[in-house]
């Protein structure tokens, strides 16, 4: 079964939240951290991304940014823009766009479940990132940022979680630039805390979706004589309730082939067209390219394969494309290959094309949650880069200290 632990949540006062609350630290880099920062000394990007303290070019072992980030946080709560509640409680995380709702509980997770595989990954993770967000975690003696998780949707979870919100009011919302509502209400009453943590007993498993690296960096981090540091921060959503856009990609080179050459070898395994408009696939195995100044819709002539990994869009655009005809055998470790957002928009793709900087780029259709969910299930890891989240969660609007 799968154990939440409420926790005593470091959160900003309502009226600061807008200053407080910034990207995940992974989502952004440290000059797109810095800008966003700049002039707001509340941000929580100064806690999450320490390296925006120093000059550019800093290296990024050195301890002194640990300890900046430790310093922050402190300065964060002895200035009163940070207060921690003064039990454990369980938070309801709404994130809201216009086109879409998901609602999800913010709690505390296990290490111990994490390594037991009752907390499922799908993704692996690189030592070096490990590290670094583990010392972070250890400087802090807090995990700062979220992980985002799901969970097959339970009636009764949600249900709990619907009716709670439907009732009491949010300690805030804050709206990003993005136009993402972030919502969230404190779940602080003694019964309402024991019926999520017999709720989810009947949830036999829970699914990373998004922070492989942060919770790999939570076991690591965990002193066996600490139990609050062998619980990490997540939020958990019904899976039916998350999305996953397209992770597409972009070749710096066509592996010496020109044009005819290209889309020769490319038709022994998929129907070529061109396309008047930006192909954006809708179907698992379309796939959408532009190169030398025009885009094509590209269809995969085979049936689908019959193993879930195989027969991932990503994995059949990799086997096919990447790896028999541009001769990219580990998209983890080749510098030719780049993964581009669908957040980003297919006009980005277009773009680095044209600039010269890529000579090729491939739209994909997204991942599906049932596939993320099976491939999990099974033990298997996904090709890199194969989901992004949409919406977001946010840094700084809680916290975990241990």
């Amino acid at each position: 079964m799968a154990r939440v632990f409420p926790f005593r949540g470091l959160r900003p006062k309502p009226e600061l939240v807008g200053e407080v609350a910034s990207p995940l630290f992974d989502v952004v880099s440290t000059e797109e951290a810095r800008k966003l920062a700049e002039g707001n000394p509340n941000s929580f990007l100064r806690v999450d991304k320490p390296a925006i303290e120093f000059p550019p070019g800093h290296p990024q072992s050195d301890p002194a940014l640990y300890e900046k980030a430790s310093e922050n946080l402190r300065a964060l709560v002895s200035s009163g823009v940070l207060a921690q509640d003064a039990a454990p409680c369980f938070y309801i995380y709404r994130l809201a766009t216009e086109e879409k709702t998901q609602t999800g509980l913010a709690a505390c997770l296990h290490v111990g479940d994490y390594e037991k595989n009752i907390i499922k990954k799908h993704e692996l993770t690189r030592p070096d990132k490990e590290a670094d967000r583990a010392a972070h975690i250890r400087a802090c003696s807090a995990h700062a940022s979220p992980v985002l998780c799901a969970y097959r949707s339970d009636k009764t979870v949600n249900m709990l979680m619907h009716n709670y919100a439907s009732v009491h009011e949010p300690v805030f919302n804050t709206t990003t630039d993005g136009e993402v509502t972030h919502t969230i209400w404190v779940v602080s009453e003694t019964y309402e805390i024991s019926s999520f943590t017999r709720a989810f007993e009947s949830v036999p498993s829970i699914y990373i979706a998004d922070g492989h690296h942060r919770s790999a960096a939570a076991a690591r981090a965990a002193d066996i004589d600490n139990e609050e540091s062998q619980k990490f921060l997540s939020v958990l959503f019904p899976h039916d309730e998350m999305s996953i856009m397209d992770y597409n990609r972009a070749v710096k080179d066509l592996n010496g082939l020109f044009e005819e050459e290209f889309i020769e070898k490319l038709s022994v395994s998929f129907e070529t067209s061109p396309s008047d408009i930006r192909f954006k696939p809708e179907a698992p195995h379309e796939y959408g390219m532009y190169a030398f100044g025009k885009w094509k819709r590209l269809k995969y002539k085979s049936d689908a394969p019959e193993k879930i990994l195989d027969r991932l869009p990503v994995s059949v655009l990799q086997n096919e494309i990447m790896k028999k005809i541009l001769n990219i055998g580990d998209p983890r470790t080749d510098k030719r290959i780049d993964f581009v957002g669908g957040s980003r928009g297919i006009e980005y793709l277009e773009a680095i094309v044209d600039s010269g900087e890529m000579a090729a780029a491939f739209t994909v259709c997204p991942t599906s949650m049932e596939d993320l969910l099976s491939v999990a299930d099974s033990n298997l890891i996904m090709p890199p880069k194969s989901t992004w989240f949409e919406p977001k969660l946010l840094s700084g609007l809680l916290v975990h200290m241990f």
